[in-house]
């Protein structure tokens, strides 16, 4: 089983990934986190990106989930490949042929979480707090989600304390691990 948690940089995702990893774990449930890989980039990133550097991020991300998922049996993600497209297109406009293969990959995510924008973004010396740019990048993973129709689960807007409680009644309520907690 694979979710992934996504929305525009700052929001609270890497939190809920932790969180709820560790809500699988004390399940007995054989989890892992693939992390946000942009931090890793060795190309400039946030409003300074290039096709080549929203690449590598998506191509990394990619492999960090199959990595993960050959050796574990749920695999949180702190993002998607949606997301990632979302950065690239804001940078680079749309890239048909990479959209194309973002939808097929897109396919391989049994649970996606939305987390909105709830306030500004700290300082952490990597991603940018430009309110405008988090915007935009939130909205073009709207327009992504809307216009693929894809299944998410859209977290409430302001209610960041209930945020974990949602996610987990919904994991652990999904038929891949249901049957297994009985």
């Amino acid at each position: 089983m694979k979710l992934a948690f996504i929305g525009t940089h700052g929001v609270g995702k890497t939190t809920l990934c932790y969180d709820l990893a560790a809500v699988l774990k004390r399940q007995g449930i054989n989890v892992d986190m693939v992390k946000e890989v942009a931090r890793l980039s060795p190309l400039p990133i946030n409003r300074k990106t290039s096709l080549d550097a929203q690449m590598w991020i998506l191509t990394t991300q990619i492999a960090e989930e199959i990595r993960s998922a050959s050796h574990h049996d749920v695999v949180v993600c702190d993002r998607s490949v949606l997301d990632n497209y979302a950065y690239l297109m804001f940078a680079c406009g749309r890239q048909k042929p990479i959209e194309r293969f973002v939808d097929y990959w897109m396919k391989s995510y049994d649970l996606l979480f939305k987390v909105p924008i709830s306030g500004a973004a700290d300082a952490d010396g990597v991603r940018d707090t430009d309110e405008f740019f988090m915007r935009n990048i939130d909205q073009l993973v709207d327009t992504l989600l809307t216009e693929r129709k894809l299944p998410h689960e859209r977290l409430p807007d302001g209610g960041r304390d209930a945020w974990i409680d949602i996610v987990k009644d919904v994991v652990l309520r999904h038929p891949q691990l249901a049957s297994r907690l009985i």
